[in-house]
């Protein structure tokens, strides 16, 4: 190889099969180079090298696919720290969406227009709006941390545009048609939800997960600890609340208080009724997310 040196610019040289390299010095005298086919693409190159690296974002990892690069992301660094259920909504995008499509690339040659086709053609395909954002916000949390690695220079979605979010106005139940579903739900096996859901605002996952030990009858009040949910081939697993403030205290209006006594009664009248029966009925009833009796739970 002949090498040739210009000013300030580090080393360039022509390669024996006629395509040009240039290369940096990194620290722990290791090199980077770069390559092209011409001497002004390699001086290019180096030159925006040479400026990362004075300002400290100059990309020095190893060379690695997107594919390899999340599945350590996300189970060796990332899953220690997230929730069961989040582990898996993250594991679902990644399987089903973004490393069929972008897994073959390298985390080096990531771009901007390359991440933003790929979320043009989730939505043509008819992927909802809201799930492209779940994956941006997955690709771009991951991205974060390969910035901190050095295996990028910057973070590319920075300059993506995900899809705008739609605002879904709820539309509450009116005081009538409260009145009228409470009526309607008396001695109902599920009269018990529904009086707990409309008097205390609690998430279905929550009502699920809501156990005789979370619930003072005597002053009136609930404690919420854990949530219930469904999660795709795992089934229904119990889970932590999201936040620490989703554990929170509910008092209980005393027509709540009185209609939890009731359920009490019926699901003790038919956990004796079925006697050994009574687990498969309370898996059945969470798979079907319709009969909220479980061992000890209160719905």
């Amino acid at each position: 190889m002949t090498k040739q040196r210009g000013h300030g610019e580090g080393s360039i040289y022509e390669r024996n099969d006629g395509r040009w390299a240039a290369s940096i010095t990194l620290e722990g005298h290791k090199r980077k180079t770069f390559y092209g086919k011409t001497r002004k693409e390699v001086q290019e190159k180096l030159q925006v090298a040479l400026h990362e690296q004075k300002q400290g974002t100059l990309a020095t990892g190893l060379q690695q696919t997107l594919k390899q690069y999340l599945e350590h992301w996300l189970e060796e660094v990332h899953k220690p720290t997230i929730r069961v259920s989040t582990y898996i909504s993250y594991r679902r995008l990644l399987d089903n969406h973004i490393l069929p499509e972008l897994g073959h690339l390298y985390v080096s040659k990531l771009t901007p227009q390359k991440v933003q086709a790929f979320y043009a053609k989730k939505l043509k395909e008819g992927l909802a709006p809201g799930s492209v954002r779940d994956i941006h916000m997955v690709l771009h949390k991951a991205l974060e941390n390969a910035v901190r690695w050095r295996l990028v220079g910057r973070n590319v979605c920075d300059d993506v545009s995900p899809p705008s979010q739609v605002q879904h106005e709820i539309q509450p139940l009116t005081k009538d048609q409260a009145q009228k579903l409470l009526l309607a739900a008396q001695g109902h096996k599920l009269e018990g939800l529904i009086t707990l859901a409309l008097a205390a605002g609690m998430r279905r996952g929550e009502l699920l997960g809501l156990r005789w030990q979370d619930i003072n009858l005597e002053d009136r009040n609930l404690q919420i600890r854990r949530t219930m949910a469904r999660l795709g081939k795992e089934g229904v697993v119990e889970t932590q609340p999201k936040t620490q403030k989703s554990k929170r205290k509910i008092v209980l209006p005393q027509f709540v208080v009185e209609v939890l006594k009731q359920h009490r009664i019926r699901q003790l009248e038919t956990r004796i009724r079925v006697g050994t029966a009574w687990m498969s009925m309370i898996w059945s009833s969470l798979t079907a997310l319709e009969d909220f009796s479980t061992r000890g739970n209160c719905m």
